[in-house]
């Protein structure tokens, strides 16, 4: 049985999409929420759907022996980044080798990095003038976003699209292939 973490800052729709693919499912669930926000909305769904939910301050984030214990103590084997905007520690790394996977919403290697996340991404790749975007689903390393690519989306740009526009246009490529790829990666 596949024990999935979600690690997630922020409102939790790709968190909640993942949740109810996996649901039912005889080999594989969403065992834990990790989330470095005490407000985010993440939090009231996973209460929704009954999983717990780990709050993590950023010091004993970065102390391997507090954070991997909890995992530990929840049997988790996988851990996915939806929307979670820390640098992973290394000790994590080392502990899930291939097994922390991270949704960027861009397509890598462009418009990645530390700072790199939400409407900054948007923003950048409208002011570019690419013609296309879309998503990057890669492995986690010591570094934002520069780990290898396990898949990617697309979608066009057009020249009316606004970063509010072309910010919808990628959440749907999200919700439309992030749990699929989590369960390829599980089997």
């Amino acid at each position: 049985m596949h024990r999935i973490a979600i690690f997630a800052s922020g409102s939790g729709t790709n968190a909640e999409k993942i949740i109810g693919h996996f649901r039912g499912d005889e080999n594989s669930s969403v065992s834990l929420i990790v989330c470095n926000k005490p407000n985010a909305g993440v939090i009231e769904r996973a209460q929704q759907y009954g999983i717990a939910v780990k709050l993590v301050e950023r010091t004993s984030f970065y102390e391997a022996d507090k954070l991997l214990a909890e995992l530990e103590n929840n049997g988790i084997t996988f851990i996915v980044l939806a929307g979670f905007l820390w640098l992973i520690p290394a000790y994590l790394i080392k502990a899930f080798p291939n097994k922390i996977i991270n949704l960027h919403p861009a397509l890598l290697p462009k418009f990645g990095g530390k700072g790199m996340y939400g409407m900054n991404v948007h923003r950048a790749v409208l002011q570019s003038g690419e013609k296309e975007s879309g998503i990057t689903i890669h492995y986690v390393n010591e570094k934002y976003d520069e780990g290898q690519i396990i898949f990617q989306a697309r979608c066009c740009i057009e020249q009316t699209d606004t970063p509010e526009s072309l910010q919808k246009k990628v959440q749907q490529l999200e919700h439309e292939h992030f749990p699929k790829v989590i369960e390829n990666q599980l089997s």
